[in-house]
């Protein structure tokens, strides 16, 4: 019997790429001879290259929500002389399951959604009350039809030493006393970010208390940690870092203290005390998969509302999160 090879087109959110590795992570548990591709965007490379359940990263050089439908014709008929067994589409639109159709994959697994038939040969229902989190229902994909969800393995990237010592090098990173990592970014909107204000508060007071504090997140976030930065003692590293780099910080921090974003996975799959702070969002569909965390999130009667701006317009699910309370819950751990 041959070795199985499984392609599996990823996600495009560094959250959900994190949570993807539950899925392989299980695949390999259940056949532990099993080859592992995945088709994921190029950013994600080398967070992937982390990953010790993933054989071989492809590289999925669409920009996101692009057809590109020859393209992606042309990519199958490269990939055919693979011979994969099987392809995982995790995203749940048609043209994430045009490359493994094209690659003449003979079991091609994914949800129900956008006129599938055909493309996706193994088609899922897709109950949101049972696949009530992300992870569930990326892991659901590679269970049989009708097999119960076994319990969660949690991600676990590789952490590199030598890379992490090359950045305390580079950057100056002082490490007498223990660090706490800040994200203040959240690519999704401002309702998932906690204030400024809060942030640098919370910054003063971990000083006090004896913490260093690195502001961490991509060139985006440069402008927020250096808001933080300027009101605080706290070291604006965004947009100095790739994201892999961020992978190895992380792991050197005592805690990270994030929205509800990707660097908060990150922080988990590490093995980080995670302190997530939700408001627009909620911490029963996207948690932190580590039992290092402690979640700050109000409940209130307009939450979660999933949006990106609060549609009432005083973002109290945040507001009145104090950085006291947070400082709290790093301080007693």
């Amino acid at each position: 019997m041959r070795q199985t090879r499984i392609l599996v087109v990823g996600p495009s959110w560094v959250g959900d790429m994190i949570m993807a590795q539950s899925l392989f992570k299980w695949l390999k548990f259940r056949d532990p001879e099993c080859l592992i591709d995945l088709l994921a965007p190029e950013w994600s490379l080398p967070v992937i290259a982390r990953m010790p359940e993933v054989h071989k990263r492809l590289v999925l050089p669409f920009a996101h929500g692009e057809l590109a439908f020859s393209q992606r014709w042309q990519l199958g008929q490269w990939l055919r002389p693979a011979n994969y067994n099987r392809a995982i589409v995790l995203p749940r639109s048609m043209k994430a399951a045009l490359v493994p159709y094209f690659a003449g994959i003979p079991r091609r697994t994914g949800f129900r959604g956008e006129m599938r038939y055909g493309v996706i040969n193994d088609r899922r229902p897709f109950d949101k009350s049972v696949l009530d989190q992300t992870v569930k229902r990326f892991l659901a994909l590679g269970l049989d039809r009708n097999e119960p969800l076994p319990e969660i393995p949690p991600p676990a990237l590789r952490v590199d030493t030598e890379n992490q010592q090359r950045l305390y090098s580079e950057l100056g990173l002082e490490l007498d006393r223990p660090v706490i990592a800040m994200m203040p970014g959240a690519e999704y909107g401002p309702a998932k970010c906690w204030p400024l204000e809060s942030f640098t508060a919370l910054a003063n007071s971990l000083d006090s208390a004896g913490y260093h504090v690195w502001v961490l997140g991509s060139a985006k976030e440069q402008p927020l940690g250096e808001a933080i930065a300027s009101g605080s003692k706290a070291l604006n590293l965004c947009g100095r870092t790739k994201l892999v780099d961020v992978v190895d910080l992380l792991a050197a921090s005592a805690a990270a203290v994030s929205n509800d974003s990707g660097l908060m996975h990150v922080a988990a799959a590490v093995g980080t005390h995670v302190v997530g702070i939700y408001g627009s969002t909620s911490p029963h569909f996207t948690p932190p998969l580590t039992a290092q965390k402690t979640l700050h999130y109000l409940d209130l009667d307009c939450s979660p509302c999933f949006q990106r701006e609060c549609p009432l317009g005083h973002l109290r699910c945040l507001r009145e999160i104090t950085p006291e309370r947070v400082l709290s819950s790093i301080v007693a751990n």
